[in-house]
């Protein structure tokens, strides 16, 4: 039978905007799967590189590859438009710059198939660099229970590597523009109230940690839009009405409104710089660290962060002063980082001037 005639049980969506680069290998990480119950819509958000001819290519290859194209509109519009041509019974999230693992969507299915009151499903991941070199493993809890404590916190899903039920999706209204940087997270949220949630232990995808998801100049807004998921999911918790149903823009106002304070706001902040510079650390480039470090210094009240954020923005710091060679600062930083937070001394001194 024609793979195009087929009902699908899985969506598999993927948007991508110029991703000429990473793309060839995304997409054939998805069509290799074990699990072949699949149809592939890639959503090409008005590529201007050669995106267009490779998906082309691959579309007449595999009748399983849809492809739509539209004018630039941005990530969430993709995701939505995407979601809303899905026909399967779940809908499987990936990324045109990382590398799905054989076996993920079988293994996904399989646990949905018998967990039907989860609705979302994550996994682990092994972040790789721009050329493909394992840097680490990273996980996130697994059970309901763990997973609801850690998102009082932080997002503790990787969303290229989420499938979710369709109908719990369509129930929950799709992705929110508002929510810039933290579009996931919110959605999460608002299906964990409707529905439980897990992760799997396994690695599901490789993750690929590159320059273009640094968006520097928009830190403050993917910080924010985070704090405001966090907010209006404990107002709801209260049985209270969505705050933020029809918000364009989260601003700091909106977030007074929410009760967050200016500390909080500063706060989050720190955190989002801290992982924008170690992201830029982790791929060598440690000019363009550096100066997003000072950006952050200039423009964000960092000391009203935690203590273990600032003690790992001033080991940066001591990073980026060593790859200069200016080992007095270097070292002066690393003191600093010592004097708030004194258990840093336990961690051995060489990882700490290597890259991570």
């Amino acid at each position: 039978m024609n793979n195009s005639m087929m009902t699908p049980r899985v969506s598999v969506v993927m948007p991508v905007y110029n991703g000429e680069r990473f793309l060839s290998e995304a997409v054939e990480s998805i069509l290799d799967q074990s699990f072949q119950e699949f149809e592939f819509i890639i959503i090409d958000d008005g590529s201007t590189d050669s995106t267009a001819s490779i998906l082309d290519s691959y579309h007449k290859q595999d009748a399983r590859v849809r492809v739509y194209r539209q004018e630039n509109k941005g990530l969430v519009a993709s995701l939505n438009y995407g979601c809303e041509l899905a026909r399967g019974k779940y809908i499987a999230r990936m990324d045109a710059d990382d590398i799905a693992i054989g076996n993920r969507l079988m293994w996904q299915v399989e646990f949905m198939e018998k967990h039907p009151e989860v609705g979302i499903l994550g996994g682990a991941v092994e972040i790789i660099d721009t050329i493909g070199n394992s840097l680490r493993i990273s996980g996130n809890p697994v059970a309901d229970h763990e997973l609801r404590r850690a998102f009082l916190e932080y997002c503790a899903f990787w969303h290229p590597t989420i499938l979710m039920r369709k109908d719990i999706l369509a129930l929950t209204g799709g992705y929110r523009k508002a929510f810039f940087g933290a579009e996931d997270y919110e959605l999460w949220l608002r299906i964990a109230d409707h529905s439980q949630l897990a992760n799997l232990d396994a690695v599901l995808l490789k993750y690929r940690l590159h320059l273009y998801q640094v968006t520097v100049g928009k830190v403050r807004q993917m910080a924010f839009s985070t704090l405001a998921a966090q907010a209006a999911a404990a107002l709801r918790k209260k049985g209270l009405p969505d705050p933020l149903s029809s918000v364009e823009e989260i601003t700091p106002a909106v977030l007074a409104g929410l009760g967050v304070s200016e500390a909080a706001q500063q706060a989050a902040l720190a955190r989002r710089y801290l992982w924008s510079i170690g992201t830029l650390y982790d791929n060598g480039e440690y000019a363009r660290a550096f100066d997003v470090l000072n950006e952050m210094l200039r423009h964000c009240d960092w000391k009203q962060a935690e203590k273990r954020i600032i003690a790992d923005l001033r080991l940066l710091e001591a990073r980026l002063y060593w790859r200069q060679g200016r080992f007095a600062r270097s070292i002066a930083s690393a003191g600093r980082a010592a004097g708030i937070r004194p258990i840093i001394l336990t961690r051995p001194l060489k990882p700490l001037l290597r890259r991570r």
